[in-house]
């Protein structure tokens, strides 16, 4: 079910371990209740699995869906 509301896009960064990934995301503000975006079930399950592929190192699926970032040490 999706909410009704206004639609924008957003950017999370999401770290795990020795990455972080920016992904785009969509939230809805409700109109009843305009104070802050929120997030449909849809975009929890997407963010969730975002942190699993970054838990298994799974950098092909991270690259496919985000914008990837590694520590580099010196």
């Amino acid at each position: 079910m999706r909410i009704e509301g206004k639609r924008v896009m957003l950017r999370r960064l999401i770290q795990r371990g020795r990455y972080v990934v920016a992904v785009e995301i969509e939230a809805v503000t409700p109109p009843d209740d305009p104070g802050e975006p929120c997030y449909e079930h849809e975009t929890v399950e997407f963010l969730r699995e975002v942190v699993d592929h970054a838990d298994r190192d799974d950098v092909g699926w991270l690259k496919q869906h985000g914008k990837l970032y590694e520590l580099v040490e010196q």
